[in-house]
């Protein structure tokens, strides 16, 4: 682990977050801790806002969000709003840095740390390890803050930093480093990743577009599922999905039971699972990567009548993501974005409440973050 603010002095650092329980982002000082053997600092260039920074802070919204404790280690601290999808430009490296140099671009995602011994980090699944520290609204273990990267500057272990190849333009691929990877590591873990698959996609937003993005790239064919009838022209048109289907419509539904490999599911509000159920093929796979706030009901029947699965799955490890960052690259894999500026955050979290992005809002962190 990098050497403790207490062997090395505290760099300051500055940024935008929650302080109070308003949840309203304002700009703070704050210290980073000085570079370590094994770190890599780089200017912050650009930062997603992911879904889930909604459950960091409290909105003055009618759509209320409460705040939850975060699942990595240590307690959720004080400031929150402290966002996960970071690229940026190195510009110092630890004695000990061996992957990184000077002037690469890199970016972290959900993680900033793991105990490096548990059997989930013997098989790169850092971000399932019982002991990893997230980016966000957590501690290390040396008690100081993660803090995040609505920030000039980010200090990360260099095992938890992937680079970025030239051809990817910074700013659209940030949200890979989070929607990305949770679309990209479903399909290749549960082996819906194969050419002349049958692959649904439920909700078009955030993760939604990528998986449809991740899916055609791997040759499967893409059925997107949604309430929203206007999507669809989005969908199959400019996304490139082979069909697309109106959940809420039985015959559509009826149409297509049985006809799926596999669905992930990327939806994060209240919804029923056993239309989707019946839309796989036995031995099918439903997949949940949405974050609800509230237990869904299960029908156990349809899944006996088919040996089908439901499962979970969030984010990837390290080398995961690095190797779904170098698919992207060379598919040409970009998330679909909405630039702001660092003073719009707080009307961009507004909006997203009402899910009003297409498809993930980035901030331009290195053009319109100022000095407090």
């Amino acid at each position: 682990m990098a050497e403790s603010p207490e062997q090395q002095p505290p760099v300051q650092a500055f940024g935008w977050a929650a302080r109070d329980t308003s949840g309203v982002l304002t700009p703070f000082k704050f210290s980073r801790r000085a570079t370590g053997d094994k770190d890599v600092t780089f200017k912050v260039l650009y930062c997603g806002i992911c879904h889930s920074d909604l459950h960091q802070n409290v909105l003055k919204t009618g759509n209320r969000v409460e705040p939850e404790k975060a699942p990595g280690h240590g307690s959720p601290v004080e400031p929150s709003g402290q966002p996960h999808e970071i690229v940026g430009v190195i510009t110092e490296v630890g004695t000990k840095v061996k992957k990184f140099k000077v002037g690469d671009r890199v970016g972290v995602g959900g993680i900033v740390w793991s105990c490096h011994t548990c059997e989930d980090c013997s098989n790169n699944l850092e971000n399932y390890c019982p002991k990893l520290v997230l980016t966000y609204n957590s501690t290390y273990y040396d008690g100081t803050p993660t803090y995040g990267g609505y920030s000039d500057l980010m200090v990360v272990d260099e095992h938890f930093v992937i680079a970025i190849p030239e051809n990817l333009p910074l700013d659209a691929c940030a949200p890979l480093l989070c929607a990305g990877i949770t679309t990209y590591s479903p399909l290749r873990h549960f082996g819906l990743d194969r050419a002349g698959m049958h692959v649904g996609v439920v909700g078009l937003g955030g993760l939604g577009h990528t998986a449809v993005k991740f899916a055609k790239a791997f040759g499967v064919k893409v059925t997107v599922i949604s309430t929203s009838p206007g999507k669809k022209q989005e969908a199959t048109e400019r996304l490139g999905a082979d069909s697309f289907l109106i959940s809420r419509d039985p015959d559509q539904m009826q149409a297509a039971m049985g006809t799926m490999d596999g669905i992930i599911d990327t939806v994060s509000a209240q919804h029923p699972l056993l239309p989707l159920i019946g839309l796989l093929k036995s031995h099918g796979k439903l997949v949940m990567v949405g974050a609800l706030d509230k237990p869904l009901e299960l029908p156990v029947f349809p899944l006996l009548m088919g040996r089908k699965i439901v499962a979970g799955s969030g984010g990837g490890g390290i080398k995961e993501t690095q190797e779904m960052i170098n698919f992207a690259a060379k598919h040409n894999i970009t998330a679909d974005i909405e630039l702001i500026p660092m003073d719009y955050v707080n009307t961009a979290m507004e909006r997203l409440v009402k899910a009003d992005v297409r498809y993930r809002f980035v901030i331009d962190i290195g053009n319109t973050l100022k000095a407090v």
